[in-house]
């Protein structure tokens, strides 16, 4: 299997180009939100690293939320690029799967920190999704976590939140879900709330 995932969708930039059983990571903890900036060099510098052209690719990933809106729309229209020029599919990821996928055993509770006190939350028990993904103050995130639900995160958000490798989840999920890549005007931006400029005009 040959593909390139991105992540965008957080303060984060992370990249995997995946050439069979060598792959390449490309993760910048924090990159002040210049994604649009630092994201097609990032992308040369992987596939260079694991031997892989984009044509080569079998299909192009990208992470469509929730997270950074802006980071979002650039790592949707960088993937859907990069797939209309070498005519391949495309694969829509969550932040969640990210997070579930690092974790794979056991119920968990993948939270992505959406300010304010509030998380944007989805349960997981194996790889199978049993608590929808939905916007959340904390003490909705607390009573899941008192059902018994181990709380995962990229970072430690609270007391008790395990900290995933998110980059090694994103590409163990592109691989576990490459079957469903389809065209690219499918994908489609995965936003749990509305934007702060939408929320102001309301």
């Amino acid at each position: 299997m040959k593909f390139l995932a991105i992540d965008t969708s957080g303060r984060a930039l992370t990249l995997a180009a995946v050439n069979g059983e060598e792959t390449a990571f490309i993760c910048r903890e924090d990159c002040a939100m210049q994604h649009s900036v630092l994201l097609m060099d990032a992308i040369d510098r992987a596939l260079r690293q694991a031997h892989l052209t984009a044509e080569e690719c079998d299909f192009f990933a990208c992470v469509v939320g929730p997270g950074s809106f802006t980071g979002i729309r650039i790592g949707i229209a960088t993937v859907k690029g990069l797939c209309l020029a070498c005519k391949k599919p495309a694969l829509a990821l969550t932040s969640f799967d990210t997070l579930a996928y690092a974790e794979r055993d056991g119920k968990r509770l993948c939270l992505v920190d959406a300010g304010h006190g509030n998380y944007y939350l989805c349960g997981y028990d194996g790889d199978r999704v049993c608590i929808p993904p939905a916007f959340c103050p904390r003490a909705e995130a607390d009573g899941f976590i008192a059902q018994g639900f181990v709380p995962v995160a990229s970072a430690a958000l609270f007391d008790g939140v395990k900290a995933a490798d998110t980059a090694r989840g994103l590409v163990r999920a592109a691989s576990a879900k490459a079957g469903e890549a389809c065209g690219a005007h499918a994908l489609e931006a995965l936003y749990l709330r509305k934007s702060s400029a939408e929320e102001k005009r309301a």
